[in-house]
């Protein structure tokens, strides 16, 4: 009587255990296929699921266009010899009389040693007055001074030297290996050769932007684009602001992947095989590889050529799948293009549910099993 009492009770346990599983659930890492699916509009869901294919990946093939505009790349170098604010002018001035103007007794020559170009751009010059220095050439204000003293004193002969060009100067911060101030010398007027002057960029140069401010303009660049594009290689003007950090788009990983993390591009250009993979890759005793999901909000432009449609206004949900199962499969995740914000979630294989219910099942039983063999001996 007690043996059967005990075969009863494992019943009873075993039909107990599969109630519960049913209207439980089992642990997953996220939702199925099936659910995600459910939650699609063709479903009165919110989100448009598409298959990813050679017409969609060129479709949403969308990376973020950094470049300078046209104020920035029209503006010429500036000679390397023009006068600007503040900086220090070394003047020297002789005179065809014994009793000049400016030189003392026994004397025909002399020397304003450090005249500074003041802030408006002026310098000024006993009995030559004030002579605007600012956007002219040392050889261009010694013009000017000798014609305002030839009128005063018999052929002035009249000397002008730039003893010091930081009148002109830029500001860079960030990822450099100096960052400071910088005065806009002859070996750099552009903007390669002034961050080379800073020691160069101290991040990946892949995942390095570089941003220029002036006055109210701001432009940014790929660092490699420099170098790529040497048109793009600006000229620099006094009081540019330049700005060098590291590329701040990311993506999520969830599911069935090697990590799940929020996780910084590697690159310009990503590509959701390599997103993969720059999370170890799909789980291999879980993952679903037909079920591979990427979710964004897609903008209207885009959404509307990707679905063929011309009606759908604002921000777009959107979970494009993709099967790496499928003979081109492959090639597609290679080409499909992550942006910022996207969230790759790998979903969990069929067999991996199944093999939790037995575990689920199997592991009471073989307790039930266990006080039944106890009451047996």
């Amino acid at each position: 009587m007690i043996f059967q009492s005990f075969r009863w009770a494992r019943a009873v346990a075993l039909l107990s255990i599969v109630g519960i599983v049913s209207a439980c659930g089992l642990p997953q890492v996220g939702p199925n296929k099936r659910e995600i699916y459910a939650g699609s509009v063709q479903k009165e869901g919110d989100a448009f699921i598409v298959s990813v294919n050679d017409r969609v990946t060129r479709a949403t093939a969308v990376t973020p266009a950094l470049g300078f505009s046209d104020d920035f790349i029209n503006a010429g170098v500036i000679g390397s010899d023009t006068i600007r604010p503040g900086d220090i002018l070394g003047l020297t001035i002789w005179e065809n009389v014994d009793d000049g103007l400016l030189a003392g007794q026994g004397q025909n020559a002399t020397a304003l040693e450090e005249v500074q170009v003041d802030g408006a751009g002026f310098i000024f010059v006993p009995y030559a007055g004030r002579i605007r220095a600012s956007g002219n050439s040392p050889e261009a204000i010694r013009r000017i001074i000798t014609a305002k003293l030839e009128e005063q004193t018999p052929d002035p002969q009249v000397q002008v030297r730039r003893i010091a060009g930081d009148g002109s100067t830029v500001s860079l911060i960030g990822s450099v290996g100096g960052q400071g101030v910088y005065a806009i010398e002859r070996p750099t007027r552009t903007l390669s050769t002034m961050l080379a002057r800073a020691g160069g960029v101290t991040i990946e140069p892949e995942i390095a932007q570089v941003t220029v401010i002036r006055g109210g303009m701001r432009s940014r660049i790929w660092f490699q684009d420099l170098y790529d594009h040497p048109e793009l290689d600006i000229a620099l003007r006094g009081g540019d602001r330049i700005l060098v950090e590291e590329d701040t788009r990311a993506f999520t990983a969830l599911g069935a992947t090697g990590g799940q993390a929020r996780v910084p591009f590697e690159s310009q250009n990503l590509s959701a095989l390599e997103a993969i993979a720059q999370v170890g890759g799909l789980q291999s005793n879980t993952a679903d590889p037909t079920g591979i999901f990427v979710f964004r909000n897609e903008p209207a432009e885009v959404a509307n050529i990707v679905l063929g449609r011309d009606d759908l206004v604002g921000a777009q949900r959107f979970a494009y799948v993709l099967d790496l199962t499928q003979p081109n499969g492959m090639f597609q995740a290679r080409d499909f293009v992550i942006r910022d914000a996207d969230t790759i979630y790998v979903t969990e294989a069929p067999y991996t549910q199944f093999t939790k219910i037995l575990s689920s099942l199997t592991g009471p039983a073989a307790s039930v099993n266990a006080l039944a063999s106890l009451d047996g001996n």
